[in-house]
């Protein structure tokens, strides 16, 4: 591709994934006493929430429940289990709509609240808290992935990462003549935010004025490469231009062996002996 040897590494905008919650089979009873035990320590209702949120997962009470109980237990109340309720037992809240709901949801993912109140014939609220409350589900976006892998795909990137880990193994130094390359859309300039634009005042200085406007509509294609000690390379693709490989392999031998002569004196002498 190019006639200097270089060790370039595209990289992706992967995301770890999340450790998984070690309490999500838990009952609400079980969750009340523990946020009662935080409380009585003296923890705060939205860190009860987050340490709650990272042991029981989507089964965790919702953040506006913690503060209800938080406030029932600042009044005296020690019961972490439903008081009784007077009156006529509800008729929609029922174990065999609960079983309907479940399986109206696992057929169909985007089904709506309204859609299971009207096929159980109950109000949205009762269907709402039936979903959310009984049945535990949440309503989250699809994750957004910028392309789908196919096997080859896999495979190949499986390979080339298996190398690079043999080739580590062997020299632990490659991460110092390693250079990863990345390409993104960015606008020409970007906007200043409101606390950007904070500065300090006298309480009768006038006020600052700062008005509403849009980022440029026009974007260009950025290129960067970067190796262990920072960026080497900042390169804007003219408006329009084609990113192929002719493309490529020039600003590869135009702009980046230089910037690397510029800036990492010695790296490539390195690597041709390598």
């Amino acid at each position: 591709m190019c006639s200097t040897a270089l060790c370039l590494q595209s990289s992706g905008s992967n995301k770890g994934e999340n450790m998984e919650a070690q309490l999500q089979d838990c009952t609400i009873e079980e969750q009340r006493g523990v946020l009662r035990f935080l409380w009585a320590e003296g923890v705060k209702p939205m860190e009860i929430h987050h340490r709650m949120l990272a042991q029981y997962g989507q089964s965790t009470m919702s953040q506006q429940k913690v503060y209800e109980w938080v406030e029932r237990f600042k009044l005296g109340r020690t019961c972490v289990t439903d008081e009784g309720r007077s009156g006529q037992p509800s008729t929609s809240h029922t174990q065999d709509h609960i079983d309907r709901a479940g399986a109206m949801i696992r057929e169909d993912r985007w089904i709506t609240v309204s859609d299971v109140a009207a096929h159980l014939d109950i109000s949205s609220g009762s269907a709402y808290a039936i979903v959310h409350d009984d049945l535990g589900h949440r309503k989250v976006c699809t994750w957004w992935v910028l392309k789908e892998f196919t096997v080859a795909h896999k495979r190949q990137r499986m390979e080339v990462a298996t190398q690079f880990v043999k080739r580590y193994e062997e020299d632990p130094s490659i991460l110092e003549r390693a250079i990863t390359g990345n390409e993104t859309w960015v606008h020409h300039y970007d906007l200043e935010t409101k606390r950007q634009s904070t500065e300090w005042r006298h309480p009768f200085s006038p006020a600052q004025k700062k008005f509403k406007r849009q980022p440029f509509a026009k974007k260009v294609m950025l290129t960067l490469f970067w190796d262990i000690h920072g960026p080497i390379l900042v390169h804007f693709h003219a408006h329009g231009q084609t990113v192929n490989s002719d493309n490529y392999c020039a600003m590869l031998r135009n702009e980046l062996k230089p910037a690397i002569c510029k800036k990492r004196r010695g790296m490539l002498s390195k690597i041709t002996a390598s």
